[in-house]
């Protein structure tokens, strides 16, 4: 079944899905599309949201994701960054299309926000809408806002911002971009060694096959030395070690690519939490921070 109806209202189009969109397919498109498309100021996008109505989580698929990540297995209660997974791929349907101005290949995951509003059954029906929200200027680029909303029965109950940035060579620095000095590292609570495996076994669970997370051929590709973590499982990962309310607000910064094998502390204090690198002089590879939500 392909999509089932275009609604235009308020001069956003709303596509409802029949069914969630194949990944391969849009990855290839996208990077056929990327060497056509030339990042720069001042671009917008297409106001497009797509719906996925009646959606049910794979729970095979779900428990595959859990040991990849380090969550429980079992618990009919979704991890937070799960609903991430199903909208990936209307997420990715948006960001490969012809209309989309930025180039899909080379576009950086910098930050993600979720609100959870209660927590998510791993038997429940739901309805996912994702839309590319806003183009905002960066201080190294363009980043592009992209929101993903979970319903069930009609009550919004899981949403999230992330931004993907594309780099470009920009005019001056964005009002309120400038770069914030380091913090002090958390106190370290444990220490992961991460076998070279751990993109390809993430990317079998979610569906990210992004090649920089496959073989360290393919990674070397787009410059990187070695396979690169994603920078879901690395949120992922640090939620599964710390535990979080079943209604929070979460916030992560991606700071630094995580390169594998390698061996990674992870630190928290109170509400705030991090990954740094164990054998580079702790280098920051991610910040964020869990705040229940009243």
């Amino acid at each position: 079944m392909g999509d089932l109806v275009d609604v235009v209202s308020s001069g956003i189009r709303t596509r409802a899905l029949g069914r969630s969109p194949s990944l391969w397919p849009l990855l290839a498109r996208g990077a056929v599309l990327s060497p056509f498309k030339r990042p720069r100021a001042g671009v917008t996008a297409a106001r497009t949201r797509l719906v996925l109505p009646g959606v049910r989580v794979d729970l095979g698929r779900l428990a595959a994701y859990e040991r990849a990540c380090g969550f429980g297995v079992g618990a009919d209660e979704l991890p937070p960054t799960y609903p991430h997974v199903l909208g990936f791929p209307a997420a990715m349907r948006l960001m490969s299309a012809r209309t989309f101005p930025l180039p899909l290949l080379g576009l950086v995951h910098t930050s993600v926000g979720i609100t959870q509003r209660k927590a998510l059954t791993a038997t429940g029906e739901y309805e996912l809408a994702v839309c590319v929200d806003d183009l905002i200027p960066h201080r190294r680029g363009t980043e592009a806002v992209v929101v993903t909303e979970v319903r069930a029965a009609g009550e919004l109950v899981w949403e999230s911002r992330s931004t993907y940035l594309a780099r470009h060579a920009v005019a001056g620095r964005p009002p309120g971009q400038a770069a914030a000095a380091e913090p002090e590292p958390l106190p370290v609570l444990a220490e992961w060694q991460l076998a070279e495996d751990v993109g390809r076994r993430y990317g079998a669970a979610s569906g990210d096959r992004n090649p920089i997370h496959l073989h360290p051929l393919t990674a070397r590709m787009f410059g990187f030395p070695r396979t690169v973590a994603h920078g879901m499982w690395t949120v992922a990962r640090c939620l599964a070690e710390r535990g979080t309310p079943q209604a929070a607000r979460i916030r992560a910064e991606f700071k630094a690519p995580v390169l594998l094998p390698g061996r990674v502390s992870y630190g928290a204090r109170s509400s705030r939490f991090e990954l740094r690198g164990a054998d580079d002089g702790g280098r920051l590879h991610l910040r964020g921070e869990v705040l229940p939500l009243a």
